[in-house]
């Protein structure tokens, strides 16, 4: 009996929720049900296609009304959201229907270098400008402010002297990729244990 289907939002390439894919498939209890882009050529809606998941293109006007897309994700039976690099602020209609049951993860260690416009390289080039020995990743749930939810998980990496927004990147996209599906999981079975 299926009782965990998750909705994926990214705007990219997809590599993280390739992962949370790869991590559910033949899973019997969770499933990944959909992906939501708002780029219709997103790396991410070609791995949906090769793990026969849903897809939806969204834009923003429609995203945004008063009538979001709240129904399409009911309808299609959605319980879970997953932000995995989405860049859009997710509207109050949203993170209101699937309060404490939406994750995103960001690519530092928050509260530091979080917020509007904090994504991608300007994160890591902000870590590298501040001289911090130390980055990681933050996976929260999401509530009505960039970046402020919960924390549930946090890991690290060191920063080297000689690290560039490149490399810096790279040692976090490490960390994503061997954490965020796992926590993902381990916070589903928490919330079907409470």
């Amino acid at each position: 009996m299926i009782s965990t289907r998750i909705a994926i939002f990214a705007s990219g390439t997809g590599s993280n929720a390739l992962k949370i894919m790869e991590h559910f498939a033949g899973n019997a209890e969770t499933v990944v049900c959909l992906v939501v882009s708002n780029k219709d050529d997103a790396g991410v809606l070609l791995y949906a296609k090769q793990h026969q998941v849903n897809t939806l293109v969204i834009n923003k006007s429609d995203f945004y009304s008063d009538r979001s897309i709240v129904p399409d994700l009911e309808k299609a039976g959605i319980n879970f959201i997953v932000l995995a690099g989405f860049l859009w602020k997710v509207p109050d209609a949203i993170i209101n229907a699937y309060s404490n049951r939406m994750i995103n993860i960001h690519p530092a260690l928050l509260p530091k270098y979080g917020g509007k416009g904090m994504y991608g390289s300007r994160v890591h080039e902000a870590v590298l400008a501040a001289g911090d020995t130390t980055s990681g990743i933050t996976i929260h749930l999401v509530d009505e402010h960039y970046d402020n939810g919960k924390i549930i998980f946090q890991a690290t990496c060191p920063v080297a002297e000689l690290d560039t927004p490149e490399t810096l990147a790279d040692k976090i996209h490490a960390l994503e990729h061997r954490h965020f599906a796992g926590v993902i999981d381990e916070y589903i079975q928490k919330l079907h244990h409470s």
